[in-house]
């Protein structure tokens, strides 16, 4: 409201429907009128891909612009951002049954086997890239054996950056870690009282793959595992709050190597917090994240 600002949703699993309750999407009589895309719109069955999202978020940028309003890109999917700021080349759609045989192998041996694999079929990509950076080796590994090419040879040809990448800025919250990691827990455990495994299981009924991209997100995983009878309870809500925690941790890792982001130490509902973001907007009112 301070900004004329309309929000673009910049999280990963918060665009599909139906996946709910460990997605933390801001309910809609939350929203205080403010106009929110790229939310809760994709179905479940649906592989929805960085690329996908940065022609959408595009898209929406000029719209919003358009009218003369701020777009406010508001998550933590770097991977997305990225895409956005520097558009991929053509690549082949995601095979989800290859993706499904690399995921596994991920799980069982850790990201690293998946950056020798990479190794064997493009060293320079792999040279490129930190051996737990998985979502981009996962996705080079794909490229190569969907299209027998070498990621790291089609770089020289992918688009520009569109025109206002270079006016977008990007602030982060640095909450303490000690803190953060007990709030992960106590909302893991509240989402499984609030009913996460019977929305998963009535996803399931209702034809989603245990295998989709959206029933893979933090959250999903571990009680697709639980219902398939992979592990109990107590260790599916154990290794959730685990995972969550090593994602947080990534994500921090992931932005700390982007270039320009603006950091503030604390947590987002800390309205002293809040009025250091609105100080940095209002110096140059531009596309923020």
């Amino acid at each position: 409201m301070h900004l004329n600002g309309e929000i673009i949703n910049c999280d990963s699993v918060q665009v599909y429907q139906q996946i709910q309750i460990a997605t933390a999407k801001l309910p809609l009589e939350e929203r205080r009128g403010i106009s929110h895309h790229l939310i809760d719109f994709i179905p479940p069955v649906v592989t929805f891909t960085a690329a996908d999202w940065a022609r959408a978020a595009l898209a929406k940028i000029e719209e919003i612009e358009a009218r003369g309003r701020v777009a406010i890109l508001v998550g933590g999917t770097g991977f997305y951002l990225r895409a956005l700021r520097q558009p991929f080349f053509p690549s082949p759609a995601t095979d989800e049954e290859l993706r499904a045989r690399l995921t596994k192998i991920r799980e069982q041996h850790g990201p690293e086997r998946l950056h020798r694999i990479l190794g064997r079929f493009d060293s320079k990509e792999a040279g490129n890239l930190n051996p737990r950076d998985w979502p981009r080796v996962q996705r080079a590994i794909e490229f190569y054996l969907q299209s027998g090419e070498r990621i790291s040879e089609q770089r020289p040809g992918r688009p520009e950056p569109p025109p206002f990448a270079r006016r977008i800025r990007v602030i982060a919250l640095n909450p303490p870690r000690a803190e953060l990691y007990t709030r992960i827990n106590e909302r893991t455990e509240k989402h499984f009282a609030d009913g996460l495994v019977d929305e998963v299981r009535h996803l399931l009924a209702r034809g989603v793959p245990a295998n989709s991209s959206a029933l893979g997100a933090h959250g999903y995983r571990r009680v697709v595992e639980y219902l398939k009878g992979e592990r109990d309870l107590a260790s599916a809500i154990e290794q959730t709050k685990l995972d969550v925690r090593h994602y947080a941790k990534r994500q921090l890792t992931w932005f700390r190597r982007e270039p320009g982001v603006e950091w503030i130490e604390g947590f987002g509902d800390d309205t002293a917090i809040q009025k250091k973001v609105l100080a940095l907007l209002d110096e140059q009112s531009l596309a923020a994240t």
